[in-house]
């Protein structure tokens, strides 16, 4: 088994995955949405994210996180606290940092915010959207770049050669429905 790398976010009705001040606001938090993912990140290998992206769950200390920073240079193996590292992807390339780590294997998981997800948009096995119906952000931040009014994260992901594999509904009174979309054959 090579690397599969996964996405993993939770958005509104617009798409938005933070409000207009960058945070994630309570009303995109939902216990069975976290119970997903955080039985999924317990299983990855690696996390990849940004610095409002951190996560904040009883096994984080615990998972192999790269911090995405424009400031930092080339990858140094040592963490700037246990499991956390520094990653420039201008500096170092995503393969290389991954054989300084020693992973090879196993499923990658890519937690945003935007310009993270953005940057695997190509290379993902799967994209775990949850989506809240019922959460609007008037002018908060996409999940991806291209999300905007008229382009839903869906016709994003589609267009990115993914396709929706399986939906399930958590909560028909808050529409919190979970979407797994696949990377399609070439």
């Amino acid at each position: 088994m090579a690397l599969s790398i996964e996405g993993y976010a939770i958005v509104s009705s617009d798409g938005m995955l933070a409000g207009a001040d960058g945070l994630m606001p309570n009303s995109l938090k939902f216990e069975v949405d976290q119970d997903f993912l955080n039985t999924s990140l317990d299983a990855a290998v690696l996390l990849v994210h940004g610095r409002k992206s951190h996560e904040a769950q009883p096994n984080s200390g615990a998972r192999k996180r790269l911090l995405l920073c424009r400031a930092a240079g080339p990858f140094s193996t040592t963490p700037i606290e246990p499991n956390v590292w520094l990653w420039c992807p201008r500096a170092t390339p995503f393969s290389e940092v991954c054989d300084a780590l020693g992973i090879e294997q196993g499923v990658v998981a890519v937690l945003g915010g935007t310009s993270a997800y953005d940057m695997f948009l190509p290379d993902y096995s799967a994209f775990h959207l949850c989506r809240a119906g019922k959460v609007s952000l008037p002018g908060g931040v996409p999940v991806l770049s291209a999300v905007r009014p008229g382009r839903p994260p869906e016709v994003v992901l589609q267009g990115a050669g993914l396709k929706l594999d399986d939906e399930i509904m958590l909560d028909p009174a808050q529409d919190l429905r979970h979407q797994t979309w696949k990377r399609t054959a070439a």
